[in-house]
């Protein structure tokens, strides 16, 4: 059983992985690849002077499998949810889960056929959200959702920053207590 199920390998589900892997969460990144970001050019990302979607995205797979995450590319057909934890189901496969986070950037047809509460959009061209509470949760206990599909700015520097910051609120939940990361200089 994985500690994490992460929907979506964009900025958001594979920062996501980086920071649930670190922490030494068994952690797997479902990804259709459809993200926005592989259409994109960036020169708003802090850190980076210029670089293409395409590459953030696969520098960011980079540092998560680096931890210990897993990445397939399959898609999602459905989730369902027991008290032993869920079941995602993908049009190949199905893996258990004790917590799932939603990463699925625009597309929230996952999410309404699973029963999550979607709300109208709150960004331009963004039809629908998943409506979350300040730390990422829906409406399914032990279902979260990060990024774009839960309502923050499309921007990779945000969607990426919130779902490191959901990953969080999911790792002091499986901990127990408040989860930290900070390295120090070597």
């Amino acid at each position: 059983m994985y500690d994490i199920v992460i929907i979506g390998g964009g900025p958001a589900g594979a920062s996501a992985a980086l920071f649930a892997a670190k922490a030494g969460k068994k952690t797997l990144v479902l990804d259709s690849g459809k993200s926005m970001t592989k259409r994109a050019w960036l020169e708003n990302h802090y850190g980076v002077e210029k670089i293409s979607g395409p590459d953030l995205i696969e520098t960011g797979k980079k540092q998560a499998s680096a931890f210990g995450a897993e990445f397939l590319e399959d898609s999602v057909t459905n989730i369902t949810s027991s008290e032993d934890g869920h079941t995602v189901q993908t049009e190949n496969s199905e893996y258990q889960a004790k917590h799932v986070l939603l990463a699925t950037g625009v597309l929230t047809d996952l999410a309404e056929s699973i029963g999550l509460t979607v709300v109208p959009g709150t960004e331009p061209r963004i039809k629908s959200i998943v409506e979350v509470d300040k730390d990422g949760r829906t409406n399914k206990n032990g279902i979260w959702a990060a990024g774009t599909v839960a309502g923050v700015s499309v921007h990779t520097i945000v969607t990426a920053g919130n779902g490191a910051a959901v990953a969080i609120n999911i790792i002091s939940e499986l901990n127990g207590e408040r989860y930290v990361d900070h390295d120090l200089l070597k």
